[in-house]
């Protein structure tokens, strides 16, 4: 509805409908990537779907075909640099083009700093910022032969505010949050590629799953005690910024639940 007000007041054309586009979406055997791939599929784009899930990739696939969608799928650990280029590289080979690149694959295992969890600060600091480094390092060459293009990467209001036990993840998605706007200026003036920062509050998704800290056992019981966002309302603020008139970049979607304070 909002788009069909938003219709009357600007000419249709201004629009960059993402209709016959490309786009790769890493983390998208569940949550957040799985919903944004079939919203991505709904409008029309075409779907290169990484995950290291392939069995939940293969269910995502059906789905968007039975919507007549097309979608390939691909075995991806953005941990690996040769993963997240096979993964592109896929895309292209496919459709011989890339228009969108969606880095939502993350981690969330909170923990407080004193209990040494270093393990699981490097899963972070791997999959949270390496993985959109290398992932839009394939990326970058084909968007800027285009001349155009939209990276999408996933934030949180964590990438805005620190909390007790969440320190290291804080502290990547600061970084996910800082390297798109290194991005935005660096590409969109030059090359034409906007880039938008997705910072959901708390979702309804497997991410507190991650959390090993038995210690936050309480905090996780009171994160689910409120009306949480649906993968779908990210998916469509992603979708809204994807297909947002050619001359605005949407530079930052910040989503809280409405029972969310910080």
């Amino acid at each position: 509805m909002t788009k069909l007000i938003y219709a009357k007041c600007r000419d249709e054309n201004d629009f960059r409908l993402i209709k016959g586009q490309v786009a790769v979406i890493t983390g998208a055997s569940s949550g957040i990537g799985y919903a944004t791939a079939l919203a991505i599929a709904k409008a029309g784009a075409k779907v290169a779907a990484g995950a290291r899930r392939v069995e939940r990739l293969e269910e995502l696939k059906k789905e968007i075909e039975k919507l007549g969608g097309e979608c390939i799928i691909v075995s991806c650990d953005v941990t690996k640099r040769s993963d997240c280029e096979k993964l592109i590289s896929s895309a292209i080979n496919k459709w011989n083009r890339l228009d969108i690149l969606v880095n939502n694959a993350g981690l969330m295992p909170l923990s407080f700093v004193k209990n040494l969890k270093v393990d699981e600060w490097e899963q972070m600091v791997d999959v949270n910022i390496k993985g959109v480094l290398y992932c839009t390092a394939a990326a970058i060459p084909h968007l800027i032969k285009q001349n155009s293009g939209h990276i999408v990467n996933i934030s949180s209001v964590a990438g805005r505010m620190v909390f007790p036990a969440g320190s290291v993840y804080c502290a990547t998605k600061f970084a996910v949050r800082a390297f798109s706007e290194g991005l935005r200026q660096e590409l969109s003036t030059r090359n034409n590629i906007r880039v938008t920062t997705i910072e959901p509050g708390i979702v309804e998704t497997e991410l507190t799953n991650t959390i090993t800290d038995k210690s936050l056992e309480s905090f996780v019981k009171q994160s689910k005690s409120i009306q949480a966002l649906k993968s779908e309302d990210i998916a469509n603020s992603i979708v809204f910024a994807l297909e947002s008139p050619s001359h605005m970049n949407v530079n930052e979607i910040t989503i809280r639940p409405t029972a969310q304070e910080r």
